[in-house]
């Protein structure tokens, strides 16, 4: 691979940058749509959680895995769709679909009677926020260069910082609260929904590309889709099976994880090739900048789904917390990230790097989950707070600092494609954090529990979160021998999860510093303005 000419340089530049030119308030209006659209996916992701064991309790369901995983699988899969649309048919109408399918997934989640009615559920809500992640990324990028943008997306990173904070003890509130229940938990996602559609319809006023409808269903990459969900799929299905449901060398296992694979194989093949529109150009791999800060992307997304999805089982089964308390007991994760992100975000604006901010930022990470190897039952309060925030502030920064190689090397007219893979990638080793979790815990659990608590428990319960509910009622010492189980098969979990964060920080040694972009995409973006609405604006601006 080879870095494009105009840009090859590996010279640090940490000039002070000029400020740039004052936002008008159109461009704040589409900010907040941004961002109140960004607060709808990242609540229900982080707020699930934490009522997991109550809702799995409640459907006497053995298949919790599903609940997260049906939600990531379709995530996944739809985000290469949306980002491709996005190209085509404009950015705000995809947007506004995405809402509506987040929206009827909520629904079908507070109203489902069983187990499979809520991952049907989970699995439509999944579509919706994969691509409202994945639009308002490009939207973002449409609206600033690359060379501003680190702020932007510092701002982003807070919003991500508020519903990390909120969602936790929102989710224990509803899961621990007989009178709310846990499905006002997903109740709570229509008139959220309902703000965001109206917001972005009124505010968002976004360029369309102009052509007929035949035309744009004409680019539409068909094929590449089809095997790119296809695949996806069948990976993801492959990894939520494998060593929970059925054994790691079973067919039911290997087998869509083969042909997942060769699927993913077949659709780079197909891509090269195609004679549309493609879904993922190629050009984007074909230089080790942006290569390095799509591995990094991918290794953080396994990092940060596995940490906020499994230390919640650290406070309910080691310290015996309720799920509202598991929830406050996260939030030096959620107060670490936004100040992480907008910081890293400003500096590198600021000195017009990134490079040294990706060191940095992996730098936090490895410490964090290094000390969190160290918990167990009894571990205080303020070494549980200290780690977790440590590990927050690396976490914070990776939201922002991975863009920047990714997008430095190529053209703007790339920017929506790119980040439409970048949220792909991000999203689809997600799922790998959370199966790699899932495995480590039960396989751990399965030698490290005493064996008649075991035989207790309804046959086919999975462990790591279907036996918590029973840890209270134990008498001892056999509910302390439990609680130990689980702190000892957590530390196995962070330890491999340390060996993985320093993958990540040998990922940047393929990255080079180059200039970034100081111009947005003209294709897109807001739509000019008339004389008399820049009038308006103006007069508003001085007042």
């Amino acid at each position: 691979m080879s870095q494009t000419t105009s840009k090859e340089t590996t010279k640090l530049d940490v000039t002070l940058a000029p400020a740039p030119a004052p936002k008008g308030t159109r461009f704040w209006l589409a900010m907040v749509c941004i961002m109140l659209s960004t607060f709808l996916a990242a609540l229900d992701t982080t707020s699930v959680a934490t009522a997991l064991p109550t809702i799995v309790a409640d459907l006497k369901g053995t298949e919790f895995a599903w609940i997260g995983s049906g939600y990531t699988l379709a995530s996944v899969a739809a985000i290469p769709m949306s980002s491709h649309l996005a190209n085509i048919f404009g950015r705000r109408p995809i947007l506004l679909t995405c809402i509506l399918l987040f929206a009827l997934g909520s629904a079908l989640c507070g109203g489902t009677q069983s187990m499979n009615m809520l991952i049907g559920g989970r699995a439509v809500q999944g579509a919706g926020a994969g691509g409202i992640l994945a639009l308002t990324e490009i939207i973002l990028s449409d609206l600033v260069p690359l060379k501003e943008r680190g702020m932007y997306q510092g701002m982003i990173g807070s919003v991500w910082s508020v519903a990390c904070t909120l969602g936790p003890p929102v989710g224990g509130a509803f899961a621990s609260r007989q009178d709310w229940t846990w499905r006002g938990l997903f109740y709570l996602n229509l008139p959220l929904c309902g703000i965001a559609f109206v917001t972005c319809i009124f505010c968002l006023d976004l360029k369309v590309p102009k052509s007929n409808l035949s035309q744009k269903l004409a680019r539409i990459d068909w094929i590449g889709n089809i095997i790119i969900i296809g695949s996806t799929t069948s990976v993801l299905l492959g990894l939520t099976w494998g060593g929970v449901t059925f054994p790691w060398d079973s067919a039911r296992v290997l087998v869509p994880l083969i042909v997942g694979l060769v699927g993913i194989g077949a659709f780079v093949l197909y891509e090269a090739f195609v004679p549309v529109e493609p879904t993922m150009p190629l050009r984007l791999l074909k230089n080790w900048t942006s290569v390095s800060g799509y591995i990094a992307t991918g290794i953080h997304g396994i990092l940060v789904a596995a940490a906020f999805f499994y230390i919640p089982v650290y406070f309910q089964a080691c310290k015996g917390h309720s799920p509202i308390r598991s929830g406050v007991d996260m939030l030096p994760y959620s107060f670490s990230v936004a100040p992480a992100a907008i910081f890293i975000g400003a500096t590198t604006t600021q000195f017009n790097c990134y490079r040294i901010q990706n060191y940095i930022s992996w730098g936090f990470v490895l410490v964090g989950l290094g000390l969190q190897t160290t918990l167990h039952v009894d571990s205080a309060i303020r070494n549980w707070v200290g780690f977790e925030f440590i590990a927050g502030i690396g976490f914070g920064m990776l939201y922002v600092v991975t863009t920047f190689p990714i997008l430095a090397p190529l053209p703007v007219s790339d920017n929506g494609s790119a980040l439409g893979l970048y949220i792909f990638i991000r999203a689809f080793f997600s799922s790998w954090g959370i199966t790699i979790g899932s495995t480590i815990l039960e396989n751990q659990l399965k030698v490290k529990l005493p064996e008649e608590f075991i035989q207790s428990l309804p046959q086919g319960l999975e462990l790591s979160y279907g036996a918590i509910p029973q840890i209270a009622s134990l008498a001892e010492p056999l509910r302390r021998q439990v609680r130990d189980a689980f702190a000892g098969s957590l530390v196995v979990l962070w330890q491999t999860l340390l060996g993985i964060s320093a993958l990540g920080l040998l990922s940047t040694l393929f990255m080079k510093e180059l200039p970034m972009q100081t111009e947005a995409d003209e294709r897109f973006g807001l739509n000019e303005r008339t004389k008399g609405e820049e009038a308006v604006e103006d007069a508003g601006d001085t007042a």
